[in-house]
Formats: structure tokens, C-alpha cells, sequence
């Protein structure tokens, strides 16, 4: 494989310049599989409440590795045993921690696949690619699936206080102009230490977890789980269930062939494989954009409908309650779909459904964030903190929401 040898440097809004730290992180960059990353919105379906929220997961993946590059020598400065390998190994995995997502990042997580979440198919593509760079990547999944021998390791790709979530916070924040959400994020890898073989923050920065928890929960609501953005990812959910039930019944439908696949076929984990890999990293926000495009002058009524409110953004009506939606008030909206369309039972449901959104701020019963006091004691994050609403954010918070046509579909 050539190596390049013009300089290595990315110029990113959020931090400035991030520097490419060696040649096999410049070589994975390169790589098609990675290169995908910039056709994947890292936000879904949020520029139709964000205008700003463009970004890919290709910017959110450099970011991450920058982050990690100051953690690196922060550790290092307070004598924190990390060798060469480790490091490398570190950048791959942050780099890669993502390239498992599909077209719309979360909003399509399993509408193309049965039962495998985004990790489960970055792992495949990091097993690919180390085969492609000669086992360079070993430790790299070592530590992406936490089978290292030094926690923190883990800790610093996938934890409560990760780099990933450090990045997505602040870059997030930054492209929907969401002020509230900022964090800052130097200064929490500042107070980062290792106790124990994991990951701590030092007492002094208890503040700065604070903000970073209190960012996080506002960052949900008001961004990451804003009605509006549900019920369009939810469209687009249908758009391609809908399009798979006419497959099934050898229904004409335009689209790309890596699209039609996974519209035709149903993969799961007992039947991903190298072919299945191979096809799914063409796959990306295009070929969704393009078909729904497509699909807005089909003939079916439900496909054309659903399509033209994702492009037009003439969304469905979403109400979101603190209580289970009463029956009746999905019965009343269904009754006037039945007295207005000739739809069947199973139709309906297109245009009339419940669900539930939920969240935890702060996951301490899974895996916490522990506060290095000043006489070498750990204590969780919330018992450490004089603010009353961490206790309250490791709770998790269920909301419930009605979608429906407004006046007609």
C-alpha cells in the first residue's frame, strides 16, 4: 500500500487543525470503508429542526481521535503506563468506533438489518480491515470490545465519559446552535486520571462532570429526541417497510441495487457476511435520499404519501405525553383515516401509531463515573456532587407520543 507523504492535517471547525498522528490511521482514513462516513448524516433526520445539523459521522470520527490524542498525553503526563501499540491502537478504535452505522445513522439502525445494532456490524467492518492491513487492528478490537487487560483503555472509546461522547456533545452543539449543549471538553480530559486500571476524574473537576451530565440530558430532549425528529425518522422507518411489503408482492420500485439487497432480502446475523459486509458499505444517505425521491411519484398511495412528507417536510402531527396515550384517542384518529381512505386494518397503522421514548441522562448503574478525591478514595459522580439533579438524571425518564395526519394525508 503507497504512502502518502503530503502532510497530515484535517482543518476542523470545532478544534482547529487535527493532526494525523501515523501512517495506519492515514491509510484507514483513506479507505473506502471509511470514506463512506461522509455520506452518513450523523444526525439523522435533525436538519428538518436544525437547518445546521449537515454534519457527518466522518467529522464526528476525526474529532474523536483528536480527543483521544489529548487524552493520550494527558495520562501519559500524570505516568500513566500507555505504550506505542496502545496508542495506535486507540485512534483505530475511535476512528472506527462508528463505521458500522447505516444510511441516517440511529434513524435506520434496524430497518436494513434484523437484529444487529451499529457496534455489532463496526465490529465486522474492523475485522475486514484488519485482514486488509495485515492484523494491524488486533489490539485496536481488543480494546473496541473491552478484552483488554487495561480497562481505561475501553474506558476512553466507550464508557459514561468516552471521547466519543465528548466530541458528539460539543460538535453537535456547534451545528445545531444549540448553546446549552456545549461542554467543555478539554477541560474534563484535563481532570481525567486511572485508578485501579479505570478511568476516574480527578476531584477538582466535579463541576465539569456536572455540566457535562447537564448538557447531555438537555442535548436529548431539546435535540437528539425532539418530537419533530422522531416522527420524521419514524416516516422514514415506514417509508421502508412499506417499500419491502411491495418487493414482497413483486410491486415494481426503482432504487439502487445495493438498497434493493437489503429491501429484498432479509439479513440478520445468522447471514452477514462477507457479501452481505461488502454491500452494506455501499450503502448510504444517497441511496435513501435517492429512492424516497423516486418513491414520492409511485403509484401506491401509502409509499407516494409517506415519501412526499419526508421531502416536502409536511410531517404527521406528534403528540407527546408523561402518560400512555389513551386507546380511544388512537381509535378516534383511526376511525377518521377509515372514514376518509380505503385502507386495510394493517395499513392504517402507516399513518396512526403510538411509541415511547426514553432516556437516561446519567447510566450509573452500568457503568459510572467514579471522582478520584484528593486522599486517593473513589466516590460516584452523584453522591460526589452538591447538585441535587444528578441523583435525579440516573433515573430513566419515559415519555409517550401519538402520531397522526393532521387534516389529510
Amino acid at each position: 500500500m503507497s504512502k502518502s507523504k503530503k502532510l497530515k492535517v484535517f482543518n476542523d471547525p470545532i478544534y482547529g487543525f487535527i493532526t494525523i498522528p501515523d501512517s495506519l490511521t492515514f491509510e484507514l482514513i483513506a479507505h473506502p470503508h471509511f470514506q463512506r462516513l461522509r455520506r452518513i448524516s450523523q444526525m439523522g433526520l435533525s436538519y428538518l429542526v436544525y437547518p445546521g445539523a449537515h454534519h457527518t459521522r466522518f467529522h464526528h470520527a476525526l474529532g474523536g481521535m483528536h480527543l483521544m490524542q489529548q487524552a493520550v498525553q494527558v495520562l501519559r503526563f500524570k505516568g500513566i503506563d500507555i505504550t506505542q501499540e496502545e496508542e495506535q491502537a486507540l485512534y483505530c478504535a475511535i476512528l472506527l468506533h462508528d463505521i458500522g452505522h447505516g444510511p441516517f445513522s440511529h434513524a435506520m439502525e434496524h430497518s436494513l438489518v434484523d437484529g444487529m445494532n451499529h457496534e455489532y456490524i463496526s465490529a465486522q467492518f474492523m475485522h475486514s480491515l484488519n485482514e486488509i492491513f495485515n492484523g494491524s487492528l488486533t489490539l485496536a478490537i481488543e480494546i473496541f470490545r473491552g478484552q483488554c487487560n487495561k480497562p481505561f483503555l475501553n474506558q476512553l472509546v466507550s464508557s459514561q465519559l468516552d471521547m466519543d461522547r465528548l466530541d458528539y456533545l460539543k460538535r453537535d452543539s456547534f451545528y445545531t446552535g444549540v448553546a446549552e449543549g456545549n461542554i467543555n471538553a478539554e477541560r474534563l480530559i484535563t481532570m481525567l486520571n486511572v485508578c485501579e486500571g479505570a478511568l476516574v476524574v480527578e476531584e477538582k473537576g466535579i463541576y465539569s462532570v456536572e455540566k457535562f451530565l447537564m448538557a447531555r440530558r438537555f442535548m436529548y430532549w431539546q435535540v437528539y429526541l425532539h418530537k419533530t425528529g422522531i416522527v420524521a425518522e419514524q416516516l422514514l422507518i415506514r417509508i421502508l417497510r412499506r417499500s419491502k411489503e411491495l418487493l414482497d408482492k413483486q410491486v415494481p420500485l426503482e432504487c439502487s441495487a445495493s438498497l434493493r439487497f437489503f429491501l429484498e432480502n432479509r439479513i440478520n446475523k445468522n447471514n452477514f457476511g462477507k457479501e452481505s459486509l461488502e454491500i452494506f458499505s455501499k450503502l448510504d444517505d444517497v441511496d435513501i435520499l435517492s429512492g424516497v425521491k423516486t418513491w414520492v411519484d409511485h403509484s401506491d398511495f401509502i409509499l407516494s404519501s409517506l415519501c412526499k412528507m419526508v421531502i416536502n417536510r409536511k410531517l404527521l402531527k406528534i403528540k407527546v405525553k408523561n402518560r400512555p396515550i389513551q386507546e380511544e384517542k388512537v381509535q378516534k384518529h383511526i376511525g377518521r383515516i377509515i372514514r376518509t381512505y380505503r385502507l386495510k386494518d394493517h395499513e392504517i397503522q402507516y399513518f396512526v401509531f403510538t411509541g415511547t421514548i426514553d432516556n437516561t441522562a446519567y447510566d450509573r448503574y452500568h457503568q459510572n463515573i467514579n471522582i478520584l478525591r484528593k486522599n486517593g478514595t473513589l466516590v460516584d459522580a452523584a453522591k460526589a456532587s452538591d447538585h441535587l439533579n444528578l441523583e435525579a438524571l440516573s433515573k430513566k425518564v419515559t415519555k409517550y407520543y401519538i402520531c397522526y395526519p393532521k387534516v389529510s394525508v
